[in-house]
């Protein structure tokens, strides 16, 4: 359970007659609470898990469930609707969170299910998909935080009327998605795509675009939040102090630029790789803004 604000603990301390942990605290090692008895707002969500026997999946099951809830109380933080799969909204969101070790699984979406190959948990495994793919970044949560941007793309754009900003600056969201994927799998991202995009993934089709520029947008969001619990950003920076409009857009940047810098100063200080290595070029940023601007615009204002 996401607590509200009257309803969040003193001191660590909650009410055992009123909330209870979720049912899935030893499976997926989650440590929400739910007011009766059964599965918290994000357990509900997963529609597939492996089964109880396959120990290796269900280990990393509970990796992609911590995830999971980073994500799901993000996305409820920044006031964008989390609506469940069901018979009434049978395009509501749902994760099949499967092992590759039993099945092929492809990490993608369709139609409101995020599909994640667990195999993703595995450190060697997602590293060695990291180097061969030339990704600069590649994490549990950033899966999520991608394919997630693939529903929103229908909450905030397709059944909004917004679709005639996001071709200005995207391009036709319907283009041909099996073309553009064989293209950019033959021959890789346009020269000087650093200009106009957040990654050569992004180049491969708008709505890729569109879901890798909501993925930042969540990993900045995110961050700043919570550089500012820790005192490291201004208290204004936390995701349950709105940032509207063009204004707040602006604000979250200059917060975020020299974090970013500082954070990728602290990494190479301890000889890692940078912790953000991406650059935001203004295309970027236009892009970004408009992510914006849509998940604002669902915001109930007051």
């Amino acid at each position: 359970m996401i607590l509200s604000e009257a309803d969040a603990p003193e001191q660590g301390v909650v009410d055992a007659q009123r909330y209870r942990l979720c049912a899935n605290m030893h499976v997926a090692r989650c440590n929400w609470l739910v007011a009766e008895e059964g599965l918290c707002e994000s357990c509900q969500l997963t529609r597939t898990r492996p089964n109880d026997s396959d120990r290796d999946g269900l280990a990393a099951f509970a990796e992609a469930e911590t995830a999971k809830r980073r994500l799901i109380f993000e996305l409820v933080e920044l006031g964008l609707p989390v609506d469940g799969r069901s018979d009434a909204n049978p395009n509501g969101l749902a994760f099949d969170l499967l092992s590759s070790r039993t099945t092929r699984v492809r990490t993608g979406h369709l139609g409101g299910v995020v599909t994640l190959d667990l195999a993703e948990a595995d450190d060697p495994h997602r590293e060695q998909l990291r180097v061969a793919m030339a990704e600069p970044y590649r994490t549990l949560l950033g899966h999520f935080r991608h394919e997630i941007g693939h529903y929103y793309f229908t909450v905030l754009v397709a059944e909004t009327g917004a679709s005639p900003q996001f071709t200005d600056l995207f391009g036709d969201p319907y283009s041909d998605y099996r073309a553009a994927v064989d293209r950019y799998y033959a021959s890789g991202a346009t020269p000087g795509w650093e200009r106009d995009y957040v990654s050569a993934y992004a180049t491969m089709h708008p709505a890729e675009d569109w879901a890798e520029t909501f993925a930042h947008y969540l990993h900045i969001r995110d961050t700043l939040d919570t550089a500012a619990a820790f005192g490291f950003a201004p208290a204004g920076a936390t995701l349950d102090r709105p940032q509207v409009g063009r204004a707040g857009f602006d604000k979250i940047i200059e917060l975020w630029l020299p974090l970013a810098w500082s954070l990728n100063m602290l990494n190479r200080s301890m000889g890692h790789d940078d912790l953000y290595p991406f650059v935001l070029p203004e295309p970027v940023l236009r892009k970004m803004r408009l992510v914006h601007e849509l998940c604002g615009s669902l915001v109930p204002v007051g």
